[in-house]
């Protein structure tokens, strides 16, 4: 993520794993505890990365995964980070705090929120649910792991993309002091570790930090693993006024990206049939939803300074980068008997990033 201060320096922010020794050690056959996950701040100056200011240091272990990653700069001009359980969650009771609503847990450690401060690595004035350190950089709880968020250009609401473990994938609208329930509910179900559970569609038994953590459910969710990653607002004129300002989320496990329309309150998706309930029972449900499709692991979308969207992708061939440039509607044909039903294809350019 990168910004320009007021001495016209663009500043590079930078989330990573610090490795003991070498990158990729704590995910070897013979695993190696890393020193734990940072988030660095640089200046970039003729193509270089100067100056590095460590902002937050935050926990790592068990790890490797869950460990989220997504930084991006909200309205405010404060760092917005996105940190997971770090797989902790039903494994080590050392590693079960109140932020994944264990109700006798440790204090929050940075785990299993979406974490905020100011671009000088301070807390900001926010202290949405307490005022000691860490707590007093959270801006939202109870998330196993996030791959996205973003900001609706309308109406300054965030949003994110959470992933769950064999089942409930979700997308939320994140209020100040926002819990996403985890791990006492994921979806709209109890987790029986990797496994769903029962229904629990009221949840009574999560940690509020005294009140100032509040729990709303998903406002939609997948049965079956989707790995929804990298979220966008589509604020842009290059599509028409179509998809002016939808909500578009790319997935893992598809290649798709999907494209939400929301109501007038901006609050919630506008869903009619299957999907009328907030839940994707199986991928035809979501045939309607797509947006594009044929890409890797989508892992980040961006809106370029030309207006056009730019997706990362993860593919075999390594890294790529496409730019979708217009929209061609197909009409549903009926070709050897198989049937070709596309929203519509996108012409793209495609990037490849040398590894």
């Amino acid at each position: 993520m990168v910004a320009t201060n007021e001495k016209e320096f663009t500043r590079v922010f930078l989330y990573y794993t610090e490795a003991r020794t070498h990158d990729g050690d704590d995910a070897a056959k013979k695993p190696v505890n890393p020193l734990g996950n940072r988030l660095f701040r640089y200046d970039l100056v003729d193509n270089r990365l100067i100056n590095p200011k460590l902002l937050l240091s935050l926990p790592a272990l068990p790890g490797p995964r869950h460990a989220g990653g997504v930084v991006a700069i909200g309205p405010d001009d404060n760092i917005y980070l996105t940190i997971g359980d770090l797989d902790g969650t039903f494994r080590y009771k050392q590693y079960e705090t109140m932020a994944q609503n264990y109700q006798e847990g440790i204090v929050p450690d940075g785990r299993s929120g979406i974490l905020v401060v100011t671009q000088e690595g301070k807390p900001t004035e926010k202290h949405t649910l307490g005022n000691s350190f860490p707590l007093n950089l959270y801006y939202a709880y109870g998330i196993r792991n996030s791959f996205g968020i973003d900001w609706d250009p309308v109406t300054g609401y965030l949003w994110d993309s959470e992933n769950g473990p064999n089942f409930g994938d979700e997308l939320n609208l994140v209020q100040p002091g926002f819990n996403s329930g985890w791990a006492s509910v994921q979806g709209y179900w109890q987790p029986k570790v990797e496994k769903m559970g029962p229904l629990k569609l009221r949840p009574n038994d999560l940690v509020s930090f005294g009140g100032h953590g509040t729990y709303s459910a998903p406002e939609f969710t997948w049965l079956n693993p989707a790995a929804p990653s990298a979220i966008k607002f589509l604020d842009t004129n290059k599509y028409g006024s179509e998809y002016k300002n939808d909500l578009l989320v790319g997935d893992a496990n598809n290649g798709n990206i999907y494209d939400f329309n929301l109501d007038e309150q901006r609050k919630n998706f506008e869903l009619s049939g299957k999907l009328s309930d907030k839940i994707a029972n199986n991928n035809g449900e979501l045939n309607d939803l797509v947006f594009a499709n044929s890409f890797g692991k989508v892992t980040d979308m961006e809106i370029g300074p030309d207006g056009y969207l730019y997706v990362l992708s993860s593919e075999d061939e390594g890294a790529v980068i496409y730019k979708i440039t217009k929209i061609i509607f197909i009409i549903r044909l009926i070709v050897c008997l198989r049937l070709i039903s596309s929203r519509g294809r996108r012409d793209m350019t495609k990037y490849s990033i040398g590894t």
